[in-house]
């Protein structure tokens, strides 16, 4: 077989059923072996948004995400996307062509060393140089990218490669000498642990993403309600504990409900499952938590201790940890503890201004999760529409929330949309955006429409970058640089594409728009005219400790 027809039979090997990309003229040998092939290619309008199209594909369905470029800035235009993967944790493999081997390191035409500018931001990366390594690459790449913290991986695929020829045989295993993931914990340290909650009066359980990853849910709803301790998590979290639930706290951190940071303050325990302790939780290093003994679950090593000091570590799977640890674990007196946690989410509540005509982007929110019953899978772009859709949409179930957390990339959600309907056809999906972001990857608009896929984009549409004109407005003088939008009609540029177009200006157009949406069967753009100058709160001020927040309503 040649390198092309080897690559995309290793592909079918291993169940990739949808990819993402663009062609062009060093991936044409590939191209041409998909014409013919079992594989689903959504042809995305830029590279970028193949591979967030790939990255929300994996989020919700768990599987590795597949997405492929051409040389030079086919590739570099994937590094954003791959970035975000990296960041969040999501198994992702992106093949990128290269030019001729003879030719690399010339300056050929699209040359770019995609290795060397992915290296920082991917678990591995591969240039492959001889045909007969390709299959296991293939097979490699994908154990890489789905096992121990998940991550993405580039193939970097030289064109001649794509040409060569050799006998086909693709592996059936992969071991790596180099590479062994740890599952199980120690179960001295899982003693340990046990051994600490049954002594706490003040135990709250953070919970990141990794609770998701792992499939560990269920795991953390009987400890959370054996020990009787509330719940927290992150924004990549949302969804691994059931938001509706009594012991559920919301999100914690700089935009975090005000009673789940009173509570992480005030708490003698800290049981961390899958989170990284970024600085968006933690604010103020020196101030976090300053009471609390910390029991720190992660299934990569490194990121134990790395921003707060850890009590008991415990490396490993979240499921498999939890499970263990839900057998010795014994419930601790928490009862005065709760009834604290629970006055204090009485009288700190989320709230926004609610008594007038104006039409906010929190009621927009609120009535898209009323219409939908909390059953939608929801995607976001990055800003205020981010931090509000984290707040006043609640999430029961894991993989329904689709973000952009560690790297905040602005036109993640669009393309992130068209991804997660893809790897969930029959679910309803929304993309929660900014009329700012949406734009960085509008042109996705003819992906949806081309491949008619029933996406509903929610604009919240200020006429501002509202995050950055938030942050103008309380610590800069309201000295709004370059934060104000002259915007499309968002309407027209929706029929243009060929999609329906709606714009709603009152709080009693809501409901009706939303529901006539849900009812279309195609893309639908609602560009909802809010408040311009609505802020997000609460918020923790940058270098502060995340019980000092700025509160009330804009």
């Amino acid at each position: 077989m040649t390198g092309a027809q080897i690559l995309i039979e290793a592909l079918i090997k291993e169940n990739v059923e949808v990819m993402f990309g663009y062609p062009g003229g060093v991936v044409l040998p590939i191209f041409d072996r998909l014409y013919d092939a079992p594989i689903k290619f959504i042809l995305t309008r830029h590279e970028q948004a193949a591979a967030h199209a790939a990255d929300a594909y994996a989020r919700v369905t768990g599987k590795v995400g597949v997405c492929l470029a051409t040389s030079g800035p086919g590739a570099t235009n994937l590094v954003t996307g791959i970035a975000t993967a990296y960041m969040d944790s999501v198994p992702m493999v992106a093949i990128t062509g290269q030019v001729k081997t003879t030719l690399i390191g010339n300056d050929a035409f699209q040359e770019a060393d995609v290795t060397g500018i992915t290296r920082p931001i991917t678990k591995h990366n591969y240039l492959v140089r001889n045909v007969k390594e390709l299959a296991c690459i293939v097979k490699e790449a994908f154990y890489i990218a789905s096992t121990g913290r998940p991550g993405p991986v580039v193939i970097d695929l030289p064109v001649d490669v794509q040409t060569s020829e050799c006998d086909f045989d693709y592996p059936q295993t992969c071991h790596m000498r180099s590479y062994n993931p740890t599952y199980e914990g120690h179960p001295g340290q899982i003693k340990k642990a046990a051994k600490l909650i049954s002594q706490a009066r003040r135990p709250i359980i953070y919970a990141g993403g990794g609770v998701i990853i792992s499939g560990a849910s269920q795991e953390l709803k009987d400890l959370a309600e054996k020990i009787n301790a509330p719940v927290t998590m992150t924004l990549l979290g949302l969804g691994g504990f059931d938001g509706t639930h009594r012991l559920s706290l919301g999100m914690l951190g700089m935009h975090g409900t005000a009673y789940a940071n009173y509570a992480i303050m005030e708490s003698d325990l800290i049981i961390a499952v899958g989170a990284r302790f970024d600085d968006r939780v933690t604010g103020r290093l020196d101030a976090f938590a300053p009471h609390a003994k910390i029991i720190h679950i992660d299934i990569d090593p490194v990121s134990i201790s790395k921003n707060v000091h850890v009590h008991v570590p415990i490396v490993g799977d979240a499921k498999n940890i939890l499970r263990e640890l839900n057998k010795i674990a014994k419930p601790c007196d928490s009862e005065a503890w709760i009834k604290q946690v629970f006055a204090w989410r009485e009288k700190h509540p989320l709230t926004y201004y609610k008594n007038d005509d104006k039409l906010r982007p929190q009621f927009v929110i609120e009535k898209i999760y009323e219409v939908t019953r909390g059953e939608a899978i929801i995607t976001t772009e990055v800003g205020q529409n981010q931090m509000w859709a984290s707040q006043w949409y609640k999430y029961s179930k894991p993989r329904t929330f689709i973000s952009s957390g560690g790297l905040g990339t602005m036109g993640y959600g669009f393309p992130a949309a068209i991804g997660a309907q893809l790897g969930m056809p029959g679910k309803l999906v929304f993309d929660i955006a900014g009329d700012g972001s949406i734009q960085m990857n509008i042109q996705e608009l003819a992906t949806a429409v081309n491949n008619r896929l029933p996406v509903k984009v929610a604009i919240l549409n200020n006429g501002f970058l509202g995050m950055v004109r938030q942050w103008q407005e309380l610590f800069y003088n309201k000295r709004y640089s370059k934060t104000k939008l002259v915007n499309p009609d968002f309407v027209k540029l929706a029929e243009a594409y060929g999609a329906v177009g709606m714009r709603i200006t009152k709080k009693e157009e809501v409901v009706p728009a939303l529901e006539k949406a849900i009812a279309i069967d195609g893309t639908v753009f609602m560009d909802f005219i809010v408040e311009p100058e609505e802020n997000v709160f609460p918020m923790v001020p940058a270098g502060e400790a995340i019980n000092r927040m700025i509160g009330g309503m804009a």
